[in-house]
């Protein structure tokens, strides 16, 4: 199903207005919508948030914010100005409402509830990896006309034996198994419960990482580890292609031209891709403009963090810079929105291995990641590549672990800001902030609390920013902190 289309809202919207012949039906109850069926809320979900995740939060956020790109002064969160990103706090509830929604209407069964789900874990984990506490247990509580929810600590909203992101992922996982029902509307994995299987399971992968700082039993990942019910492969990607027409086209296609020109390699990114020698460098950048015109096609990034007046004193060239591939840019079609990859699973599995989390040979797990990243990209790994001393596993653990960290760090290019929630929880690789940054030389770590919850739910509003340690953009997780 690689080819289904990329469904937005506005497709939803046309369905609910589209015409019929059955006049007689329309005219029952002319003042009374439409009955919906749960596929097309579905579709909507998974189309407004992957889309959502790679482009918006992926490509235009934490690429700056994990040091991919760099930006001459446009994209102010390269240097540090993060604002509270209430545009996605809106859409995630706005899209876990649907989920809700989707229980009272007509169709709805065990399949669709494992997959919502599954779905809305998803969802409550990026509201708490970004924010931290917030609201979880009173957060749809439309009906009994609760609008001022409490946050919830991210403890629990993690870890709960009850209610917790990973109990609800592991129930799911086992309703979906169990279930003889199936689904319509998945644009993701063409209604295959078993992928949403493998998708969970792979979820719980991450967020057993995610809170590993916080954990001392790490049974629970082993059985992971063991199940066989894994992504297995590039086949069971969390992704959905872009088109070729629109309105399915990948965003950065038609994008203004100031939106494409602030996308800079940066020169973290390409420090690693040369001292890797590693071919993925053409995947994400092209040669700088001046080189290719002077017939030496060469890779150059630019600092992070610099104003424009640090780039002038510089004597930094702009044209000799290199900007995204053309796979980004010249084609509508040449990249996927996405969720999560195989690769992730693998690195997870690496690193848990190497911190003894988990039995498996570190290494093994490593080189699978790897070369699926490559094969994702249709590149051909290196023959000596994993004999390389910058890429063998071949060092002390706190070694190996760089390496592994920082190839996953790689690997989560345009991945929503899953690049950003791992280097908070691990330093891997350790960024500098840009000398012109304007957080006092601090990495930041969430963003700020939308302002319309200070006025909406002020008391627990300041409840939850007093625990978390203030409102601010240095305030760390509960998973994150030493």
């Amino acid at each position: 199903m690689k080819n289904i289309k990329l469904l937005i809202v506005t497709l939803f919207s046309l369905y609910l207005t589209g015409c019929t012949n059955d006049f007689d039906t329309i005219n029952d109850n002319p003042n009374s919508p439409q009955e919906v069926s749960p596929e097309f809320l579905l579709t909507n979900v998974i189309a407004t948030e992957i889309n959502e995740n790679t482009y918006n939060q992926g490509l235009r956020l934490n690429n700056y914010l994990v040091q991919f790109n760099a930006d001459v002064e446009f994209e102010r969160i390269d240097r540090y100005e993060l604002g509270g990103n209430s545009g996605y706090w809106n859409l995630i509830f706005g899209l876990l409402t649907d989920l809700e929604s989707m229980k009272s209407l007509p169709g709805y069964n065990d399949a669709y509830d494992g997959v919502a789900e599954i779905l809305s874990g998803y969802l409550y984990s990026q509201l708490t990896d970004l924010w931290g506490d917030v609201p979880y247990t009173q957060a749809l509580q439309f009906e009994s006309l609760n609008f001022t929810p409490i946050y919830d600590t991210q403890e629990s909203i993690y870890t709960d034996p009850q209610n917790g992101i990973l109990v609800r992922l592991e129930a799911a996982v086992l309703q979906l198994q169990n279930t003889s029902e199936s689904i319509k509307g998945d644009i993701m994995f063409g209604n295959d419960l078993n992928k949403w299987i493998r998708f969970g399971n792979s979820l719980q992968v991450r967020y057993q990482m995610r809170i590993s700082k916080r954990l001392t039993d790490f049974s629970k990942l082993q059985q992971l580890a063991n199940s066989g019910m894994l992504m297995q492969s590039n086949t069971d990607n969390a992704v959905l292609p872009y088109l070729g027409t629109a309105p399915n086209q990948f965003p950065l296609f038609s994008a203004s031209t100031g939106i494409y020109q602030g996308l800079k390699m940066s020169k973290t990114v390409e420090d690693v891709l040369k001292s890797w020698d590693d071919p993925r460098i053409s995947v994400f950048f092209n040669p700088t403009p001046e080189s290719v015109t002077a017939g030496t096609p060469q890779f150059k990034g630019l600092p992070n963090g610099l104003s424009t007046q640090t780039i002038s004193e510089r004597g930094i060239v702009l044209n000799d810079l290199s900007l995204m591939s053309d796979r980004f840019r010249a084609a509508p079609d040449g990249v996927d929105a996405q969720i999560m990859l195989y690769s992730e699973v693998q690195f997870a599995l690496a690193e848990a291995a190497e911190r003894g989390y988990i039995t498996g040979t570190s290494q093994t797990f490593y080189q699978n990641a790897i070369r699926a990243h490559f094969e994702y990209y249709n590149v051909t790994v290196p023959a000596d590549y994993f004999s390389r001393s910058a890429i063998a596993l071949n060092g002390t653990t706190d070694q190996n672990l760089t390496k592994i960290l920082t190839q996953k760090w790689l690997s989560l290019f345009m991945v929503g800001h899953e690049a950003w929630f791992n280097i908070r929880r691990t330093g891997i690789p350790a960024l500098t902030p840009g000398p012109d940054n304007f957080n006092d030389d601090n990495y930041p770590v969430r963003y700020l609390y939308p302002e319309s919850e200070q006025a909406a739910n002020k008391e627990n509003y300041e409840a939850a920013a007093a625990r978390i340690g203030g409102d601010n953009i240095n305030s760390k997780n509960w998973w994150e902190k030493d």
